[in-house]
């Protein structure tokens, strides 16, 4: 068995004296392990790193078995993240979100997204609204997504400003007026791309979709919400100034 791809490095688990396992979201074949041999040697140390983009061939004897990658570096910017808090924060909470797909699950689509997401962390400007999507992009993934295009109650389209946090339904302002403190805030910028967001619309925002990762992704795994979220919120706030 063997296969051609690229990949995003999400993680390394280190096996025996020199090799370690890599765990790559691939463009064509999701989220996928496999050995690299001599890893742990001077060759590999900037190029395996989480967030570089790598050329990956995968060969195995029978398609159940781990295999063995060859690795090729294709894009490192693992050592531009490093000075930045919330690079390597948003890196950790891709790394868990990631890790709630099958192995091996092809989400071509998704691929796309996480490379731009990826390419951004750094950037104080982008990032922020990009993990928020991406979250809210996981759900969609794992056949939860939200539906933000009309009000549950009225199937009005204007003045949404609330999400049922048992539906996962926008609201708008009027129908759910009387009930605005049982709903969650729905923050402008996670319906139209256009709208910067504030500060308080990033908190609303990873409240919103960490209260639905809680209930329907993590939670029924016996998981806790990664703790790179409350990481990341404090490190985008600091950002904001």
């Amino acid at each position: 068995m063997e296969w051609r791809d690229e990949g995003v490095v999400i993680g390394l688990k280190r096996l025996g004296e020199s090799s370690s396992v890599l765990e790559a979201m691939t463009r064509a074949h999701g989220r996928h392990l496999g050995l690299v041999r001599g890893a742990r040697s001077s060759r590999f140390a900037a190029v395996l790193q989480p967030g570089n983009t790598v050329g990956l061939v995968w060969r195995a004897r029978l398609d159940e078995h781990l295999g063995a990658f060859v690795v090729e570096p294709l894009l490192l910017r693992a050592g531009r993240f490093l000075p930045s808090a919330m690079a390597l924060a948003g890196l950790n909470l891709i790394g868990a979100l990631l890790r709630l797909l099958p192995e091996r699950d092809p989400h071509e689509s998704l691929f796309e997204t996480l490379t731009i997401v990826i390419e951004a962390l750094d950037d104080p400007a982008l990032a922020p609204t990009l993990l928020a999507r991406f979250e809210a992009r996981m759900l969609e993934e794992c056949g939860f997504a939200l539906d933000l295009t009309e009000c549950a109650a009225t199937g009005a389209r204007d003045e949404l400003i609330y999400v049922s946090p048992k539906s996962g339904r926008a609201v708008s302002a009027t129908a759910g007026a009387p009930y605005r403190e049982r709903l969650l805030r729905l923050p402008a910028f996670l319906r139209v791309s256009e709208v910067a967001p504030t500060p308080g619309d990033i908190v609303d925002a990873f409240r919103l979709t960490g209260h639905f990762l809680e209930r329907e992704l993590f939670g029924p795994r016996g998981l806790k919400l990664p703790d790179a979220r409350e990481t990341l919120v404090a490190a985008i706030l600091r950002s904001y100034g």
